[in-house]
This record gives structure tokens, C-alpha cells and sequence, in this order.
């Protein structure tokens, strides 16, 4: 089976709320990005903000217990059920228990800690 990797386009910036207002001002006001709320409905995340960055998109997310900032990067793939028993074979767990996850969606992690989001990749 082909467990063929590639980025995805999306990369999410935790951040924690003491220093919410002041990134989104950041990237609006001082790097000039396209930056725009959008409603969001997670028992972790309070607030979201996309940010137009070139052919990808940052998700800044509002994260209420959070100490410092985390980014956690995009990977898509053929066959998430496939590719999740590679790395079960491989010493990679999934680690769902981060954040709500729609169905056939994992997490993942590298060695350092670099959260993953895995999913299907449309071909």
C-alpha cells in the first residue's frame, strides 16, 4: 500500500487567550494578511480566526488553558485507515484525545511533540 504523505494546506497556530487579540493584530494590522473570524463550536477552541497565507490558510485558534503557542501542521493521505495501521505498525499512536475531531480524522505526533492532522486526501 502507497502511504504516500503530502502537506495539506492548513496550519493551525494555538494561542493561548492572553495573547489572542494582540496575534490577530499581528497578522491583520502589522502583516497586512487577510484575516477574518469565523464561528466555531469546539469544547477546546474559543475563538477562531483564518488568515489567507499564500496557498495555504493559518487557523489562529483562541485556546482558553494553553501557556504558550503550539502549530500544529496539516498531512493528507489516500487511506486514513490504512495509513493509521502503518503507523500503529511504526510506534505512532494516534492521539485524538487533543481535540474534537470529525469522523475518519486522526492526530498524530512527531517525536518533539509536532501535532499532525491526518486525513483523507480528495484525488
Amino acid at each position: 500500500m502507497n502511504h504516500k504523505f503530502e502537506a495539506g494546506i492548513n496550519i493551525a497556530i494555538k494561542v493561548p487567550k492572553s495573547k489572542y487579540e494582540k496575534t490577530v493584530d499581528f497578522y491583520r494590522d502589522i502583516l497586512k494578511l487577510e484575516v477574518s473570524e469565523r464561528a466555531i463550536n469546539n469544547p477546546t477552541i474559543s475563538r477562531t480566526h483564518e488568515v489567507q497565507f499564500g496557498k495555504n490558510v493559518i487557523w489562529l485558534d483562541c485556546v482558553d488553558n494553553y501557556t504558550h503557542s503550539e502549530t500544529w501542521l496539516q498531512l493528507t493521505v489516500p487511506n486514513v485507515a490504512l495509513t493509521t495501521d502503518y503507523l500503529l505498525s511504526r510506534g505512532v499512536e494516534t492521539c485524538d484525545e487533543l481535540e474534537e475531531l470529525p469522523e475518519g480524522m486522526h492526530w498524530i505526533q512527531d517525536p518533539s511533540g509536532t501535532v499532525f492532522n491526518l486525513q483523507q486526501r480528495n484525488e
